[in-house]
Parts: C-alpha cells; sequence; structure tokens
C-alpha cells in the first residue's frame, strides 16, 4: 500500500474484540487523541470492539476526560495493564472497582517489555519491584480480585532473586508522530518527547499485528530527511492527520519549540517560588543536589527542586533528567509533565530506563503519600486512590542516593514564616506518617539492605533511613517535637541527637546554594566516627587550583590521627572532584603520605569513571593500594 494516509475511523475499524491494544503517551505528550477519540464513537454507536485489553506505560491523560480516560465504558475494556494511573482516573476507578481485570507493573517494566516483545522473546528479567506490590510475594501487580492470571514471576539465578515479566502478544499498537509521507514514514520533529514508539510499532508488527500513527501534517513520499525518520514505513500500516486541537504538544500547551529542541528559551525566565511548604522543602532537597551529577526529580512536590535550581542558578553543575527520555534542560511541571525546556537530548523511554535500572542517577528526589516505620513509602495505592507506581520504583530502587518529599500532613495543612521560624497555622487531617502503609511502593528493608542513602524531607522535619527504621534527624525552627511530630506519628521514630533544620530554609533571600555547594567549608567536609574508627572525607565538588587546598586536607588529616592516637579507616568522595593538572603531583603525594601514615584501610568512590582510572593509576605508582569504587555503599562495605 502507497498511500497509508486514511480517515480516524477507517483506521480503528481495523481493530477487533479481544485485541491486546497498547497506547503511547505520557500525560498529553505523545497521546493521539485522534484516533482514541474515534475508537471510543465506534464503541458508543456500534457496540464493537469489546473486551479490549489495554496497554499503556504512563498515563495517556489528562486527570479528567482526554487520552485513555476516553475508554472507560462497561463492555470495551477487559484488562488494563499499565505502568501509571494517576491521570486515567476512569480507568483507575473501573480497577478499583473490580470491573475490569488490572495489573499495575513499574513502568520502566513495560516500557522495557514492549522491546522484549518486539524481539520475541519470552519477557523481561528484572530486579525492579523486588520487595514491593509488584514482587508475588506482595500480589504480583494484580489490582483486584478479578485478576488472577499471574504476569510477574519470582526466580532464582545464581543465588540472586530476580522478577520476570511475562511477554504477552500486542495485535495494535496506536503512536503518534508529527509527519508522515504516503508511504508511511514517520518524523517527530515536534514531539517534546520521542517515547517508545519504535519499540511500540515494532512490538505489534512482530505480534502479526497492525499499527495506527497519528501525525500532524502529511509530507511528500521520500522528502523525509532518513536521519529524522523515527519509525520506517515497514512498521506503519495506516496514518491518521488529527485534527489540531486534538494534537497538541502537551495538555497545557498547544505549541512550545523550547521542548522540542526547536529553540532555546531565555534562561532568565523563571518566576521565584513564593516562601510557602513547597519552596521550604525544595530547598531542603536542593542542598543535596550532587555538584556534577544526575538527577531525577518526580512529579508533584519534587518539582519544586527544579524551580529553586534554577533561581540559584544551578543549572550549569547538575543535569535534570526526567523519565519519558529527558536530559538536561529544565523539567516542567503540571500537564506539561514530561516535556523539558532546553533540553540536551531526548532519548526515548526505554533507553532512559536502561539508564536507570542501571545505576545512572546520582541523585532521585521523588513524592510520599504514605511512610512507615521501615521507611516503606507508598506513592500507588492509597486510600481507595489508585495513583499508580510508573517510574517510581525503577527510579527509587536504582538510584545512588535517595530523597523523599512531601508535606507532613495532607488536607488542610496552612503554615506561616515569622521571623525565619515556621508557625502552623492549621494542621492536616492526616498525617503521612503511620503505623501500616496500604501497599509498598518502595521497600525501605530492601535499601536500607543494599545501604542506599534515604532522606525524608518534610516542611518541619528530616528522617534518615537506618538499618533499625527510621531517624529524626532535623527539626524546623519553631517547631515542638512532641507536639508538631511526634504527637501525629502513627510509629515513634530512632531519636537520638536531632538538630536544626537550616535557617536559610526560612528566609526569603537567596540560599546562594551555588556556593555552598561547590565551596563547603571543611568541617562539613570531614567527619569521624569514634565507635567506627573511621573518617569520612567528602571532596565532592573539591577544587584543587592552589597549595593551599592540598595542605588543608593534609592538615586536617594529620591533625586527627594525632588527636585520636591511632591509625583508623577512610572512605573518601570524589565525586565532581577537581584537580588541576599542575596541582596533580602534589595531590596525590599528599594523598599517599597520609594513607602510609594514618590510615589502616581505606576506599574511594565516585561515579567518574575517568576520575576512578586517575586516581587508580596515580596511587599505584606511589605503592598504594587503589580500592576505588563507583558506589558509596561499595566503599563502605569494604572498609568495613
Amino acid at each position: 500500500m502507497r498511500n497509508k494516509i486514511v480517515d480516524a475511523a477507517e483506521a480503528v475499524a481495523i481493530i477487533r474484540s479481544g485485541d491486546t491494544v497498547a497506547s503511547s503517551g505520557f500525560v498529553g505528550v505523545g497521546t493521539p487523541d485522534e484516533i482514541i477519540k474515534a475508537l471510543e464513537r465506534r464503541f458508543v454507536q456500534t457496540g464493537e470492539p469489546r473486551d479490549l485489553s489495554l496497554v499503556f506505560a504512563a498515563a495517556p491523560g489528562d486527570g479528567a476526560d482526554r487520552g485513555l480516560n476516553r475508554l472507560a465504558h462497561p463492555g470495551l475494556i477487559k484488562r488494563l495493564v499499565g505502568g501509571h494511573f494517576g491521570l486515567v482516573p476512569k480507568l483507575a476507578r473501573m480497577a478499583v472497582d473490580n470491573h475490569v481485570e488490572a495489573y499495575n507493573l513499574p513502568l520502566g517494566c513495560v516500557s522495557h517489555l514492549f522491546r522484549e516483545i518486539a524481539g520475541r522473546k519470552a519477557g523481561l528479567l528484572s530486579k525492579v519491584g523486588l520487595g514491593t506490590f509488584v514482587d508475588p510475594a506482595n500480589g504480583g501487580g494484580k489490582l483486584n480480585a478479578r485478576t488472577t492470571e499471574e504476569l510477574v514471576r519470582l526466580i532464582e539465578i545464581d543465588g540472586e532473586q530476580w522478577l520476570f515479566y511475562k511477554a504477552f502478544p500486542i495485535n495494535v499498537a496506536i503512536i503518534r508522530g508529527t509527519t508522515a509521507d504516503h508511504n508511511g514514514n514517520i518524523s517527530m520533529e515536534k514531539e517534546a518527547l520521542t517515547l517508545d514508539n519504535l519499540a511500540l510499532a515494532t512490538a505489534a508488527k512482530n505480534c502479526k499485528g497492525f499499527v495506527i500513527a497519528q501525525v500532524e501534517r502529511i509530507a511528500a513520499s521520500g522528502s523525509l530527511n532518513p536521519r529524522h525518520v523515527k519509525i520506517p514505513s515497514v512498521l506503519i500500516d495506516c496514518v491518521v492527520v488529527a485534527q489540531p486541537e486534538n494534537h497538541v504538544q502537551t495538555y497545557a500547551t498547544g505549541y512550545n519549540g523550547a521542548f522540542s529542541g526547536e529553540l532555546r528559551a531565555p534562561a532568565d525566565r523563571n518566576v521565584p517560588m513564593a516562601l510557602d511548604n513547597r519552596k521550604i522543602i525544595a530547598r531542603r532537597c536542593a542542598l543535596e543536589l550532587p555538584m556534577g551529577g544526575v538527577v531525577n526529580l518526580g512529579i508533584g512536590m519534587p518539582e519544586g527542586v527544579a524551580s529553586v535550581a534554577a533561581e540559584e542558578k544551578l543549572f550549569d553543575f547538575v543535569t535534570l533528567t526526567a523519565e519519558p527520555g529527558i536530559i538536561g534542560g529544565i523539567p516542567q511541571g503540571g500537564l506539561d509533565f514530561g516535556a523539558s525546556i532546553n533540553a540536551e537530548s531526548i532519548i526515548d523511554q526505554n533507553q532512559m530506563f536502561d539508564f536507570y535500572d542501571g545505576g545512572g542517577l546520582d541523585l532521585a528526589c521523588l513524592g510520599m503519600a504514605q511512610v512507615n516505620g521501615r521507611g516503606d513509602v507508598n506513592v500507588s495505592l492509597f486510600n481507595g486512590r489508585l495513583a499508580g507506581a510508573g517510574g517510581f520504583i525503577n527510579i527509587s530502587q536504582n538510584a545512588r542516593r535517595l530523597i523523599f518529599a512531601g508535606t507532613f500532613t495532607t488536607a488542610g495543612l496552612k503554615t506561616s514564616v515569622v521571623d525565619g521560624q515556621l508557625k502552623i497555622l492549621s494542621e492536616g487531617k492526616s498525617s503521612k506518617f503511620i503505623g501500616k502503609v496500604d501497599q509498598i511502593t518502595f521497600s525501605g528493608q530492601l535499601a536500607a539492605t543494599n545501604r542506599q542513602p534515604v532522606l525524608y524531607v518534610t516542611e518541619r522535619c528530616v528522617f534518615r533511613l537506618t538499618p533499625e527504621g527510621l531517624e529524626l534527624i532535623e527539626i524546623a525552627p519553631g517547631i515542638d517535637m512532641e507536639r508538631d511530630i511526634l504527637a501525629l506519628m502513627g510509629f515513634r521514630p530512632i531519636i537520638r541527637a536531632p538538630k536544626s533544620m537550616d535557617v536559610t530554609l526560612f528566609s526569603e533571600a537567596l540560599m546562594q546554594l551555588d556556593d555552598r555547594l561547590l565551596n563547603r567549608p571543611l568541617a562539613e567536609r570531614l567527619s569521624y566516627d569514634a565507635d567506627r574508627n573511621t573518617l569520612f572525607l567528602g571532596l565532592d565538588g573539591y577544587r584543587v587550583h592552589r597549595d593551599a587546598d592540598v595542605e588543608v586536607i593534609r592538615t586536617s588529616i594529620l591533625e586527627l590521627f594525632h588527636r585520636v592516637g591511632r591509625r583508623f579507616s577512610a572512605v573518601v568522595n570524589y565525586d565532581s572532584s577537581y584537580i588541576a593538572p599542575d596541582m596533580a603531583e602534589k595531590w596525590f603525594s599528599m594523598a599517599a603520605e597520609v594513607e602510609r601514615t594514618c590510615y589502616d584501610h581505606a576506599s574511594r568512590y565516585t561515579t567518574s569513571a575517568f576520575m576512578r582510572l586517575k586516581l587508580g593509576d596515580a596511587l599505584s605508582r606511589r605503592d598504594v593500594a587503589p580500592h576505588i569504587f563507583e558506589t558509596s555503599a561499595d566503599a563502605h562495605r569494604f572498609v568495613e
């Protein structure tokens, strides 16, 4: 067929009762509304097709009526397999009310499953989901009593536990691009994301199914640059040209060239946030940003961290990412979520989850709806509301460091900042820190076992995950610990010596984060644990340009050695550090000297492969054993 252009009604006529239909879309980005509306119209008018299995990674919807919400008709849907349900509440209600079979699987695993189905593999093998509600021991991702088939299995390989996500045929894929030629080649130049369109189209085609593509315009055959063609014609059965109102770039924005990379928006357009709970929490999270690191910010409260980073001019020092494939730029929130202004790169969603699942994130900041004393977090199903896991499980389980962010209570919380102190004007009706979570989306026990550093940040206090459970480590000025924190919790946290939250969080003035994070005083970089007889030296972001930069480290370590009176272990963080070439000889000679004099065991770590090689070579040449690791957990494990 050399001319594949058809109208929407003709396209959806190929969908048969009982088919498995998979749709692209992330909120409104890439959501093929013209085709979805036509499918709904056909069912309402004819009663066909019936009993569809609907598969989606992210939730293609607006939280109300658009996107896949249109398909929430009794009889039309038999089964749902989705990564996120928060923006398709009509489908979520069908699942919660036991009207359809329903599974919630991690978004990244659904995304990868499309790729496995495309290659005719048996399924996906992953550790993502262990210890959560997706683990067969906790339900296997099934959402109601009607759902009985096991799509997730626990298996063991060489003594390690893995989850196996079962593949299934996809009969119809509905995808979206920008331009199509008459042959069916699809480009995506005005789309804010490329998502899983190629994998999804390949999966349906290799299952002997059909692929329907929605576009906004048609080009002459052979006129598209082959490097711009994202889905080739051999994968496309028919093309539908959408009405403009059914092909917006996002549900909040008709078109923004800075989302698609057509242009770069001015960098000075950021509007500072008001000093409220959201900004206090975002600022406290921003204090943890790794200079030179890669970060993911979740939907909701964590979105504010991007605003604080922009206000504090940190974008030259940290790379923000979003799970649908955004690297760099300023990730957007609300119904623009998934898009980014001035992104450095836009890659496919499944490729982004390769990076995330493999440990590529230095830090993730995510929301929280319920937290228990073990540090388990629920964001997926609470108080009868199905939000779904989305990318939360992939991200939280594999990030090197993790922050959960949210207000301490919800439903009615009102606060104010007076003279640098936080005042509770009206307490929320329910606390997020409860005795038992409704569902485990993040396993605190697994994180503690893996020694993953985890913080829980609220407007009034901060908790840290320990092997024994949650520890209260910071309290906001103006907050009474017993009245405003402990009395509202469903469990008692560990309390050792909580300190005051940083006073600059509660001021209208800028925090000067660029200077604070890059030029931390030595007192904040060096700590000694007497019980473990271990020195922790944080050289992350440290710059070595002068002799004094070398000598201050040498002097401090030697002073500690003389004060302690014995050798000690050392764990040194080199993340994002910089040693000027003309200072390398002095620096590494100093490092070798203090190791031979002061350390009995030492380990160093950095996410930079180049720095690991540089450290290893420099220390080896000085007869120092180069115990150098990629992660903090590995470095600590070696010393212990």
